[in-house]
């Protein structure tokens, strides 16, 4: 009886507008799990760099508008930030929305589907001032 875990490591590739654009990337991540022939574990998103973050959120119209007004009410754009003052690139608030919504998630599967809720999607936010090209490191760990 193999009793080792099995641990596969992709990468999910998003092209995005910054300024607080949300991506659904639910529709990768379960793919992943399929493809990977792992039954039950854990699957694991990371996005490399500070001016982005991982969530899981319901991605419908008022929410896609709700989420950003938030972050700006809690970290506006324009107000100075001290990094912007070191770097001179205009984006210490998408550094401090990233940090408070962090770069990783974890979700569950079993029989080989994400346990996530009827209404519940991955979802990748970039903050920064540009657009950019992301890239979501992701392992699934299990048997």
């Amino acid at each position: 009886m193999d009793t080792g875990m099995n641990v596969i490591t992709k990468e999910i590739a998003v092209s995005t507008g910054g300024n607080t654009d949300i991506i659904d990337i639910t529709k990768e991540a379960s793919a992943l799990v399929s493809k990977s022939g792992i039954q039950n574990g854990t699957i694991t998103l990371f996005v490399p760099g500070s001016t982005a973050g991982l969530t899981t959120i319901e991605y419908e119209p008022g929410l896609i508008k709700d989420l950003p007004e938030t972050f700006e009410e809690i970290a506006p754009s324009a107000k100075r930030y001290h990094h912007d003052d070191t770097w001179g690139d205009g984006n210490g608030h998408a550094h401090v929305r990233a940090a408070l919504l962090g770069p990783s998630l974890t979700v569950p599967f079993v029989r080989g589907k994400l346990t996530l809720g009827t209404w519940q999607q991955i979802v990748l936010i970039d903050f920064d001032n540009r657009s950019r090209q992301r890239r979501i490191v992701v392992q699934i760990m299990g048997d």
